[in-house]
């Protein structure tokens, strides 16, 4: 059973920061009409982060299968992902920190990631309550956690912080 550890330092995410500066200038150089957003817990000054690195590449609709074929130069499939006509994950696990990358179709269903990081940003409370969740789940099941944190999100997505990002 994989184990979920959790870390709070912000030397880390000095390092994910400056990553996610060199992913960002790689991928613009691939499709340059890309939206590319630092996600996740490492995008939060303070938060505590699995110690890995999410970015969001979000393209038009026109341009999603090629962004699809380019991003797949760049990195590996992450066939255990949910793989759908708006929604593609990639991942570099030799990368440091180790690297996901979630492709979107802007204003599609899966065009979140981005917005929860600015409910997060701006909601200290979201932020302390997705922290404690985070600590309730140290050296825990892997799964259990990635549970837990989807209903989380899923509740996030009801509030009005959230709904403000919505069209």
């Amino acid at each position: 059973m994989e184990k979920v550890i959790f870390f709070n330092s912000e030397l880390f995410h000095k390092n994910a920061e400056k990553t996610f500066l060199i992913h960002k200038n790689k991928i613009t150089e691939l499709i340059p009409e890309a939206d590319i957003q630092h996600v996740g817990s490492s995008a939060i000054p303070n938060s505590i982060t699995k110690g890995d690195l999410d970015i969001q590449v979000r393209v038009s609709a026109e341009q999603f299968l090629i962004a699809v074929e380019l991003l797949s130069n760049l990195y590996e499939r992450n066939e255990e992902s949910v793989k759908t006509a708006t929604f593609r994950a990639f991942k570099d696990d030799t990368s440091n920190p180790p690297l996901g990358v979630q492709l979107t179709v802007i204003d599609s269903e899966f065009d979140f990631f981005w917005k929860f990081r600015e409910v997060l940003l701006a909601n200290n409370k979201y932020r302390d309550a997705y922290d404690k969740l985070k600590e309730e789940y140290e050296a825990k099941s892997m799964d259990a956690y990635r549970e837990a944190k989807d209903v989380f999100f899923q509740r996030l997505m009801e509030t009005p912080e959230f709904k403000k990002y919505d069209k």
